[in-house]
């Protein structure tokens, strides 16, 4: 079991941005609409704007704000997925026999979004990326929590997820529309997360697990549950 608290938070998805998006999101949830909508980075260079995928627009997006008036931070980046449409495009060129861009490659490896932060925002703290499975927002909360015990003021963690190419769609299913959460967590008592066992099922939740903790926190629950596979976890609000 590990305690921590959440200082602040923001999330992006088409059509829901501010706080005051995801409180009427959260009264009566809805599937944004499909599209190219990215979010605003205004506070990055235009050429620094340009190297960017959606998929890093929306990490920047909702952690820029958490970062600003801080000292540096750790910084710990989920995805399941990753830059799926820039690896479905490299692909592409491969089978057409066109040349690789080393730009386009070297943005589509997995650490690319916490390299670009490190480097746009010039903080060498220590950073992680991982790639978990279903449950990939408890596995970044056990790695912020490692960072905060060993001293670290505060923790940011980011998870985040393109929609992938319809070429995947036989395969990924649990991505129903492009979004990202932010969260800055520090040392404390406010939450707790532990993890049990139980029957393996499937899951059948109607939103990501990252935006369904979202309305746990929009509609102050005091406690809510993710299993994946035979993984159950169980986020509990202290008095």
């Amino acid at each position: 079991m590990i305690h921590f608290n959440i200082d602040q938070w923001r999330a992006w998805a088409p059509g829901l941005d501010s706080a005051d998006d995801w409180v009427r999101w959260s009264r009566s949830p809805w599937q944004p609409p499909a599209g190219d909508e990215q979010p605003d980075v205004g506070f990055l260079p235009a050429m620094q704007r340009r190297r960017l995928s959606r998929l890093a627009r929306m990490a920047f997006h909702v952690a820029w704000p958490l970062a600003e008036g801080q000292p540096p931070l750790p910084l710990v980046f989920a995805s399941r997925h990753g830059e799926t449409p820039r690896t479905f495009a490299i692909l592409g060129e491969l089978a057409r026999g066109e040349p690789l861009s080393p730009t386009q490659f070297s943005l589509s490896v997995h650490n690319a979004i916490i390299g670009l932060w490190s480097i746009l925002r010039g903080d060498t703290s220590e950073m992680t990326a991982i790639a978990a499975e279903g449950d990939g927002l408890e596995h970044a909360v056990l790695e912020a929590a490692a960072l905060l015990a060993e001293g670290a003021p505060a923790v940011l963690l980011v998870i985040a997820e393109e929609q992938p190419p319809a070429a995947y769609a036989d395969w990924v299913d649990d991505v129903p529309f492009p979004y990202a959460v932010g969260l800055r967590l520090t040392a404390g008592r406010d939450w707790q997360l532990s993890c049990s066992s139980g029957a393996a099922t499937e899951s059948s939740a109607a939103w990501p697990h990252a935006l369904d903790f979202i309305l746990t926190l929009l509609r102050d629950a005091a406690q809510c549950q993710h299993q994946w596979k035979t993984r159950v976890w169980n986020w509990q609000r202290n008095p």
